[in-house]
């Protein structure tokens, strides 16, 4: 099953993994450790809830002006 990761910088350091199908969010120090661990997170996520075949989200991004 291919599902989708965004990953987003932390406060501290390292990252934030999402699994926006299943709202799964998981973190690690590195960009390989924290997809491992929404792997993880994921697949325990699954093991107890079915997930709707509704397709992959569409991820893109948009601008907000800044406040001076």
């Amino acid at each position: 099953m291919e599902l989708t990761a965004v990953l987003t910088p932390a406060e501290a350091r390292g990252y934030v993994a999402l699994n926006p199908e299943t709202g799964t969010t998981t973190q690690g120090e590195t960009v390989e450790e924290a997809i491992a661990n929404l792997k993880e997170a994921t697949a325990l996520y699954l093991s107890e809830f079915s997930l709707p075949t509704l397709g992959h989200p569409l991820v893109t991004m948009f601008t907000v002006p800044a406040h001076a």
